[in-house]
């Protein structure tokens, strides 16, 4: 029996499942595909399928399914992703072109691959720990508050106040002083080279200044330690509501699981040594996911396997993974293109 002939046959039962929710029967399987043996012989290579924990049967006189290692050999095998057509690129590029932030190409591109998909997307905002910063801004906001502006090179933003003795009000001349050594220090570098010179800098500063340069330093460092919590945004959640049917319990699990952020974020972080990976099922270690598979792609870095965050979707095992993989790397190359500049 041919290895090759199982794989096909494999092949042809997940997509039949996919597209009619159905099990697959052999009867079926030679209607519908060009497999060039009789149905006897698709039973016999089922049966070893079935053996090998490929494809199961849901009940008597049914035909088979995909199991979880089912569909990770045929993720395995894939020769090709299919690619998106060229209305589907348009689309694309049309919508994120038209971003004027970073905020809005994480907000159109989150809606985007939940269109094209039809699953929960999920983005990632640029993580800090693998940004490079481009300015720092030191903003008075009364004169005991200061607002320090973080900028990276990918344009995201983040803002946090600095509160100063209130003995002791902002002295413009000392705050251009700061701002410019911020800036020399953080310009084109990562977090974690400039800590160390966060932590001297105070020490170049008149005593009667430390305090506010202290305090400055450290909201940097906490910004843009590398345990920081990360930012994520879904949409799409409605999608995985429709495909109901797909689970063999209640939804509310996965739902719940994809409320708490912190589910999704160890998700990404154990998937980010691929450029693009896929979990499927019983692969998940929550449980609430046992059910539900994830694709997700790194964006933002030059080089595939390097990214400054990853997006994704989520959605039932029974899914179309050549497509979904298709639409998620597509939108990830877009996206490091836009973050480029």
């Amino acid at each position: 029996m041919s290895d090759d002939r199982r794989l096909d046959v494999l092949r042809a039962i997940v997509q039949d499942y996919v597209a009619t929710r159905e099990p697959v029967g052999s009867k079926i399987l030679v209607e519908r595909h060009s497999l060039g043996v009789s149905p006897a012989t698709i039973r016999n290579d089922m049966a070893v399928l079935e053996e090998n924990g490929l494809i199961a049967q849901p009940h008597t006189s049914a035909g088979r399914v995909p199991t979880d290692k089912g569909y990770r050999l045929f993720v395995d095998r894939i020769d090709s992703v299919k690619p998106l057509s060229a209305a589907e690129r348009r689309a694309i590029q049309g919508l994120l072109d038209e971003a004027v932030d970073l905020d809005d190409v994480v907000e159109r591109t989150v809606r985007l691959l939940a269109q094209l998909t039809h699953q929960v997307a999920v983005v990632q905002y640029p993580s800090l720990k693998r940004l490079s910063l481009r300015h720092l801004e030191l903003v008075p906001l009364t004169p005991h508050r200061l607002l320090v502006v973080i900028i990276t090179d990918t344009g995201r933003v983040e803002q946090r106040t600095v509160e100063t003795a209130p003995d002791r009000e902002l002295d413009d001349q000392v705050l251009a002083e700061l701002r410019a050594r911020l800036n020399v220090i953080s310009a084109g570098r990562r977090p974690e080279v400039i800590t160390p010179e966060l932590d001297a800098l105070p020490e170049q500063f008149a005593p009667e200044q430390r305090p506010l340069v202290e305090a400055v330093a450290r909201q940097l460092q906490d910004t843009l330690r590398m345990d920081a919590e990360e930012r994520i945004v879904m949409a799409g959640t409605a999608n995985l509501a429709r495909a109901d049917v797909d689970f063999s319990r209640t939804i509310t699990p996965v739902l719940e699981a994809l409320e708490e952020q912190v589910v999704l974020l160890k998700l990404f972080s154990e998937m980010s040594q691929d450029a693009l990976a896929v979990r499927i099922g019983s692969e998940n270690e929550d449980e609430a996911l046992s059910e539900a598979s994830i694709v997700t792609s790194l964006y933002g870095g030059e080089d595939p396997s390097e990214g400054v965050g990853r997006l994704g979707v989520l959605g039932p095992t029974r899914m179309d993974y050549p497509g979904t993989m298709a639409a998620v790397r597509a939108v990830a190359r877009y996206l490091s293109r836009i973050l480029a500049g």
